[in-house]
C-alpha cells in the first residue's frame, strides 16, 4: 500500500474513493493485516473513526471536519492530525480514547497497532469544514447550519 499523507489544506477526509463501507469482514481482513505486518489504509481508519463521536454535539468527528489528516507508518501506527471546535474544549481525553478504541480493537485486534493525535489549531475549524452527512445530522438535531 501506498503511504498517504492527507495535510490539512486538503480537507478533512480524502474522497479518492478508498473509503470502505465498514463492514466487520473488512475490519477483519484489515486486523489481520495489520498483524501480519501491513499497514492499515487510510479509508478503512477514516471509516472507523466515523464510530467518534463528539461528546457535546453527538456527530462524528469525521462529519464534523475534526480530522485533518491520517498517516500510518511503518509500523502500523497511526498519527492523525485532528482539532476541535473550541481549542478550550476539556474533552480531549475522551475523544482519544474513542479512537483508540475504535481503531485498535475490535475484530482481528483492530486496524492498526497504536494511535497517536496531534492536536491542530491551524486552519482553525470552522462550519465550513462540516460534510453534507454532518450538515444533516445536525439538522435534524435542531441545529440551524
Amino acid at each position: 500500500m501506498s503511504d498517504v499523507n492527507m495535510t490539512p489544506e486538503a480537507g478533512a477526509v480524502a474522497t479518492d474513493g478508498t473509503a470502505v463501507n465498514g463492514t466487520v469482514a473488512d475490519g477483519a481482513a484489515a486486523g489481520a493485516a495489520a498483524r501480519a505486518g501491513g499497514k492499515a489504509a487510510i479509508g478503512d481508519i477514516e471509516e472507523a473513526m466515523k464510530d467518534v463521536v463528539d461528546p457535546e454535539l453527538g456527530i462524528n468527528v469525521v462529519d464534523l471536519g475534526l480530522v485533518y489528516g491520517v498517516h500510518v507508518d511503518d509500523e502500523n501506527v497511526a498519527t492523525l492530525d485532528m482539532t476541535l471546535t473550541s481549542a478550550a474544549c476539556p474533552l480531549t481525553d475522551v475523544i482519544e480514547d474513542q479512537a483508540r478504541q475504535a481503531l485498535t480493537t475490535g475484530p482481528g485486534g483492530g486496524l492498526v497497532n497504536d494511535i497517536r493525535i496531534n492536536w491542530v489549531w491551524l486552519p482553525p475549524w470552522g462550519p465550513d469544514k462540516i460534510t453534507d452527512e454532518g450538515r444533516d445530522q445536525l439538522r435534524s438535531l435542531g441545529f440551524n447550519v
